[in-house]
């Protein structure tokens, strides 16, 4: 199977984005910001608008596809190829998660069946706090019916997230959701860093996620450097949502961005 810093880099050059590190970071902030804002607005025809130069960040491509349902189920004008592209980017890929988001990109755009998995509405970055926290008292549970997702510690502070006499055992309304811990963020630093194209900044952070405290130091000494800060926020932030979904789709449901409309 191949790494995920190899991935990443085939995907970069397919996509030209290795042109010059100052636009690449200032593309990946523009359209990260800007694509946040219009996929938690619903707003498909800015999301197209926002996709349609290219080339994209290619580690933004969970929230691409998330923005491109959204458009799809508006039948934005434009939308379709751009999430024909954005299927292609994501198989190059080959991340957690990115053949669940390319399966419901064609689905949605007609050109594949409805995956067999229970549509949920969530929000997946509440999902992967609550599956990457610390497995002492992390985890939490998802309301099936409402697709939101509560912390263990709001449930062990007695916040009342059900009716009277709801039973939180039944599996017809609840999904546990068993803290993972951060050996998987852990891993994502190592890649991040494993693909850096200069030596000196990778021996720093090398340095800097060894022994305890190590996203701290990490953070630390990145922020030296806003433009890998950005590439970093954007990368982690894919890699926490295409797992977050995965993991979803292993229980057997399809994770469906908030705004988007019922089928």
């Amino acid at each position: 199977m191949t790494s995920a810093p190899s991935r990443l880099t085939l995907a970069r050059a397919v996509f030209t984005l290795e042109s010059s590190a100052t636009m690449v970071a200032m593309a990946r902030n523009d359209v990260r910001s800007g694509l946040r804002a219009a996929v938690f607005g619903g707003d498909g025809g800015e999301i197209v608008r926002l996709l349609t130069p290219r080339p994209w960040p290619v580690d933004t491509l969970q929230l691409i596809g998330d923005g491109l349902l959204i458009a799809l189920s508006q039948d934005a004008e434009g939308a379709p190829p751009l999430a024909a592209e954005c299927v292609d980017a994501l198989r190059v890929r080959g991340w957690e998660g990115d053949e669940e988001l390319a399966e419901m990109l064609q689905a949605r755009s007609g050109a594949a069946p409805i995956p067999l998995r229970r549509p949920l509405t969530i929000d997946l970055e509440n999902l992967a706090m609550a599956l990457e926290g610390d497995p002492v008292d992390g985890g939490g549970q998802i309301d099936l019916r409402t697709g939101e997702v509560w912390p263990q510690r709001a449930i062990d502070d007695g916040i009342p997230i059900g009716e009277d006499g709801e039973d939180f055992d039944d599996p017809d309304r609840w999904l546990w959701i068993h803290s993972e811990g951060s050996r998987a963020g852990y891993r994502d630093m190592e890649w991040f860093i494993a693909d850096l194209e200069d030596s000196e900044v990778a021996d720093r952070l090398s340095i800097a996620i060894t022994g305890r405290g190590a996203f701290r130091r990490f953070k630390d000494v990145l922020s030296r450097w806003p433009e890998l800060m950005e590439r970093w926020h954007s990368f982690s932030e894919d890699r926490h949502r295409g797992r977050a979904r995965s993991w979803l789709a292993d229980q057997g449901y399809t994770a469906r961005p908030r705004v988007l409309p019922d089928q």
